[in-house]
């Protein structure tokens, strides 16, 4: 993936063009820029694809919250002056996307949910009794996908420096922690935007039910599961996924237009 990253004093992000149409990627605590890289190779070309990295390792632990990760994607937004915003989170960016969409539904024509955090996880994040334990941490990251093989020695050893360091450690375990007091079930009304759920069958971090509840409680949703996937569908079945995508958002266009 031979896209830039862009630093000001404030933001390190991707963006890769001028639409006005921006799909705004918010990825999860453990998430990397890899992550989205099937997506954003497959929208750059119709989209200005728009990726802030979370500075989850950068904030003062004393100001590290949920709420101030969502303020962060909010001065990002306001920054580049976006108006127009297919917001897409995976995990704890679908818990963000969820919290930004409650404070600026009018800047949002869609929001996807993949994995996303928000009513109910399994978190990797909270203890790590094992750190130190390459092999526990190759497992527990292994268990995110339904292939194993998915959880390649770099995507594992970039896990094991988290969680080895220190301060990302305690960086991880005080948004894990910020997360799970923040339950969106009695907000989850106040999308009014179509909002599309792709969920893996075998996500173990926040199971398929995860997705039904989210759909019975948003108003304008459809739901899609993949059969033999885990926490990451757009990893593990990148060509479906980004099908998927792409029929939601040109039936959206479609509609206004």
């Amino acid at each position: 993936m031979n896209v830039e990253i862009q630093k000001t004093d404030q933001f390190n992000y991707i963006e890769t063009g001028d639409s006005e149409e921006v799909l705004l990627l918010l990825h999860g605590l453990f998430g990397a820029l890899s992550n989205f890289e099937n997506i954003i190779e497959h929208f750059a070309p119709k989209m200005n694809v728009a990726v802030p990295i979370l500075p989850i390792f950068d904030m003062d632990l004393r100001e590290l919250s949920l709420e101030a990760l969502v303020k962060h994607v909010e001065e990002f937004v306001a920054l580049k002056g976006y108006k127009k915003i297919h917001a897409l989170g995976n995990s704890l960016g679908g818990h963000i996307a969820l919290l930004f969409s409650f404070n600026n539904p009018d800047l949002l024509a869609s929001l996807t949910l993949t994995g996303s955090s928000g009513l109910f996880e399994n978190s990797f994040g909270n203890t790590f009794p094992q750190r130190e334990n390459y092999e526990f941490i190759k497992t527990k990251t292994e268990s995110t996908f339904y292939d194993p093989k998915i959880a390649t020695k770099e995507l594992v050893d970039e896990v094991f420096e988290m969680v080895n360091n220190r301060s990302k450690a305690m960086a991880i375990v005080v948004t894990a922690k910020s997360a799970l007091k923040n339950n969106v079930e009695d907000h989850l009304h106040k999308i009014k935007v179509p909002t599309l759920l792709i969920w893996g069958n075998d996500d173990t971090i926040t199971p398929p039910f995860v997705a039904e509840k989210f759909d019975e409680l948003i108003d304008n949703s459809s739901v899609v599961y993949y059969e033999k996937c885990g926490h990451a569908p757009m990893m593990e079945h990148p060509n479906k996924f980004n099908k998927n995508l792409e029929d939601f958002l040109t039936e959206i266009n479609a509609i206004k237009s």
